[in-house]
């Protein structure tokens, strides 16, 4: 069973979509894992205690304050004991708490205190969803790494319909499973990353460059570090920290990624192209700072690197598109043109991406095109090494 010996907390808060609670339950403990239940007072409202007891066969944590049979601080045994804390369904009401860290009851307390990976299942009346004061705490805690379900479009209980539907169970279930069981997939696989910004001289003093400020190429390196592979990353400009265990090869111009990147194509069998080169560098640079009052200044294209990577590849290649305009209808077609095997589209213009923790992404593939919500950029790496491996 693939989730044998796991651990996890499911923190349950108040709200309609409990009842699809029952399935997840009965999902996980199938694929082998140890359920421990945490509900809010308002949660036992829609279904009782008793009912996750049967499901887990685990007694149900309800009331912060109540003696058992042991001395154990409950909810820090719980915190320490998971592998994964899954809240579902996660109202505005807990979402709000944990990430203004306001712990008042057992299942915020407890949440506070876990250090493993945290999924929240949000479902909630479309207007609350779209909030303000929602939208920010779920940023805020996709910003600390917390995995989120994305909730559903379809009819709400209040008769509204819209985006607030809990997902479905079974999306539940298989998101925790490959959440847990990432492990070790990519071991022995080499994995290639381009990172940051390449600059390009003016003269002495100046150069051209863009605002990629290096966060997704980071958070490639540490997912495939994670899940056992051994990688290379050539890194322009960056202000995102890149692990010490990858090895780094640091270079100035696209030219010289360019070189660094197609010369170890044959050594590796994956090449996430996340590097934001310049497409043009000046014909021209002055060995002097330039002293005018105007500037012309008459640009050369730079190399193709990614459609180099593309004609020699022995592997999988995952290209980006950072696009302000038509961006699927641009990205499909530099998918074709640079022969690759997947493109990562970014909307630049109305998405926040350079310097950002966070991304919204559409995945296109020869076969396939999907939009993404707002997410980490360390589960859009995930995403992508997923797509790598075949999943």
């Amino acid at each position: 069973m693939a989730l044998q010996g796991k651990h996890i907390v499911i923190g349950i808060s108040g709200g309609i979509a409990v009842y699809k609670v029952c399935k997840v339950v009965r999902l996980l403990k199938k694929l082998g894992a140890e359920v421990d239940v945490i509900m809010t007072e308002h949660a036992t409202e829609f279904v009782s205690p008793l009912t996750f007891e049967t499901l887990s066969n685990r007694p149900v944590v309800t009331d912060m304050f109540a003696r058992g049979g042991h001395w154990e601080v409950e909810h820090i045994s719980l915190a320490k004991k998971a592998d994964l804390f899954l809240v579902a369904p996660a109202t505005a009401n807990i979402i709000g708490k944990y990430a203004n860290g306001i712990a008042d009851d057992m299942l915020s307390t407890t949440l506070m205190a876990t250090t493993a990976p945290v999924v929240v299942c949000p479902a909630m009346n479309v207007n609350m969803y779209h909030s303000p004061a929602f939208t920010a705490n779920l940023r805020t805690l996709i910003e600390r790494g917390v995995h989120v379900v994305r909730a559903e479009s379809g009819d709400l209980a209040c008769g509204d319909v819209g985006e607030g539907r809990m997902a479905e169970p079974e999306t539940i279930a298989d998101y925790c499973q490959r959440l847990l069981c990432a492990g070790r997939d990519l071991e022995g696989k080499r994995v290639l990353v381009t990172c940051g910004a390449t600059c390009e001289r003016l003269d002495d003093v100046r150069y051209i460059t863009n605002f990629s400020s290096g966060k997704m190429g980071s958070a490639i390196v540490d997912a495939a570090l994670a899940r056992g592979a051994q990688v290379t990353v050539i890194a322009g400009r960056h202000t995102a920290p890149i692990d010490s265990r990858a090895t780094v090869i640091d270079v100035d111009t696209t030219a010289q990624m360019y070189e660094e990147t197609v010369s170890r194509v044959a050594e590796h069998d994956i090449y996430i192209l996340a590097g934001a080169p310049c497409d043009y560098r000046p014909e021209q640079v002055s060995d002097s700072k330039i002293k005018s009052d105007t500037l012309t200044v008459h640009f050369v294209k730079n190399p193709d690197i990614a459609r180099r990577v593309g004609e020699i590849k022995k592997g999988y290649l995952c290209i980006f598109a950072a696009e302000t305009e038509d961006g699927v209808a641009h990205a499909r077609e530099k998918l074709v043109r640079k022969h690759a095997d997947l493109a990562v589209m970014n909307d630049v213009k109305h998405h926040d991406v350079f310097g950002s923790d966070t991304d919204t992404v559409t995945l296109l593939t020869a076969e396939s095109e999907r939009e993404y919500p707002e997410m980490s950029k360390r589960d859009v790496a995930d995403l992508i090494l997923d797509k790598a491996i075949g999943r």
